[in-house]
């Protein structure tokens, strides 16, 4: 874009003939993106500009069209990303991407709703109903259920509501630390709890835990070690072995499994567990559901009562976005994360085979490989998923990062691999051009 008109070439010092802020921002495209994506962003990237054209990078007259190039896509600093990693979820790329049914539903709610709200009767409602009404439906056997914002938060409210000033019996092999360092030792005792450690980190015995509950024992807690796997000489005390000591058995699934899969036959689920005694399961929404960042908490009806009326359960509530998505999640169609899980390894091949075909006609030193891909997002550790990947030269790595949108891959042995498990197939011609554009 020329501003020519606004700023004509005189034959006087350069910086005499840069345009001032307030013209720049009355350029139609830079008014626009005003509008998009806030005055104050626009008028950075014009200063920006402003600065270089003094330095003498750039003429004046190419200020506007500087600014344009530098501004942001979103009023967000997050970008969409390509995950060609071969882990499905993937934490640091926002676990479990949502389905299209969960984004439309989002979508939705952005707007005023009737999250609390009966229309019907003109009355405060529920919070949440319909997502609630949706989990409780997905898992007949809890017998009440609530939400949180995360795992984390649902085991907290359990410390809070159940133990505090009183004793949460645990084996040692389960003390087990979570994201950036937390732990869940530490999370407990800071809701006020004590707990009482028993078996040693390979071995926990039911006489363990018979032995160390008490007058003051709130629950005995069992978590699933869903980041590690200790094999060899170990054992463990099943739920429906726990159920039988008196206390109720508070069950942390971690991975969100709702009802069992084929694919992941020992990963437990929400469902089996209550089966076998547990009352109460928490559980994560954005790891094998697949949908919004969320804890899930399913039991006896009793005590989801008692958590729900916590003082905290407030503090730890979810917004309308989450139970939009959460809802679209469980009523709608095969969710991202599980069309990933159960791809058939032809297809990836065969997809793998089409693209690296159509990159080397592009001069790129491109193939189909073999891969290996992961569930990740702590769960069903030490699971490996048959894939097939993209593999181009170990220099693609960055520039792919570097590109828009990102693409996601792995290094190993020299190359870069686009593994297809966690790229849907409309992704496809995005990661031709990525690579295409990579090489350039």
């Amino acid at each position: 874009m020329s501003i020519h008109a606004l700023s004509p070439d005189d034959g006087v010092d350069r910086r005499r003939r840069i345009p001032a802020t307030d013209v720049l921002l009355a350029v139609p495209e830079l008014a626009a993106a005003a509008g998009r994506l806030g005055r104050q962003t626009v008028k950075d990237a014009i200063t920006d500009a402003q600065d270089r054209a003094r330095r003498g990078e750039i003429e004046p007259d190419e200020i506007a069209d500087s600014a344009i190039a530098t501004l942001p896509a979103h009023a967000t600093s997050l970008q969409c990303v390509i995950n060609a990693t071969g882990v499905i979820i993937h934490t640091n790329l926002g676990r479990a991407p949502l389905s299209a049914a969960a984004r439309e539903a989002l979508s939705m709610a952005t707007g005023t709703t009737d999250v609390e709200y009966d229309l019907s009767t003109g009355q405060r409602a529920r919070r949440g109903r319909g997502a609630l009404a949706a989990l409780a439906a997905a898992v007949p056997d809890a017998r009440a259920v609530h939400v949180v914002n995360n795992n984390a938060a649902a085991l907290l409210l359990c410390g809070l509501a159940l133990a505090r000033d009183l004793e949460i019996v645990v084996s040692r092999g389960e003390l087990v630390e979570i994201g950036d360092g937390f732990r869940i030792p530490d999370l407990l005792t800071s809701a006020g709890a004590r707990l009482c450690e028993v078996g040693t980190t390979n071995r926990c015995r039911l006489s363990d835990y018979a032995e160390a509950i008490g007058p003051r024992t709130a629950f005995v807690l069992k978590v699933h070690p869903s980041n590690f796997v200790i094999s060899g000489f170990t054992s463990a005390v099943d739920v429906a072995d726990l159920a039988t000591l008196g206390p109720p058995v508070v069950v942390d699934i971690g991975s969100g499994l709702l009802a069992p899969h084929p694919l992941l036959p020992d990963e437990p689920d929400a469902t089996t567990v209550l089966r076998r005694g547990a009352a109460l399961v928490t559980a994560s929404g954005d790891k094998l559901l697949g949908g919004p960042q969320a804890g899930l908490l399913l039991g006896r009806s009793e005590l989801v009562e008692r958590l729900r009326r916590h003082p905290a359960a407030r503090a730890l509530r979810v917004d309308k976005l989450t139970l939009a998505a959460l809802e679209a999640t469980l009523t709608g169609p095969p969710v991202p994360v599980r069309t990933a899980l159960e791809a058939p390894v032809a297809t990836l091949r065969s997809r793998a085979e089409r693209l690296a075909e159509r990159l080397r006609t592009n001069g790129i030193d491109a193939r189909a490989v073999a891969s290996l891909a992961a569930v990740g997002g702590g769960a069903a550790p030490g699971v490996s998923l048959p894939s097939a990947a993209l593999s181009v030269p170990e220099a693609f790595a960055v520039p792919l990062r570097a590109g828009r949108p990102p693409v996601v891959g792995r290094v190993e042995d020299g190359r870069c691999l686009l593994d297809l498990r966690t790229v849907s197939p409309d992704y496809d011609e995005s990661v031709a051009a990525a690579v295409i554009a990579a090489n350039a």
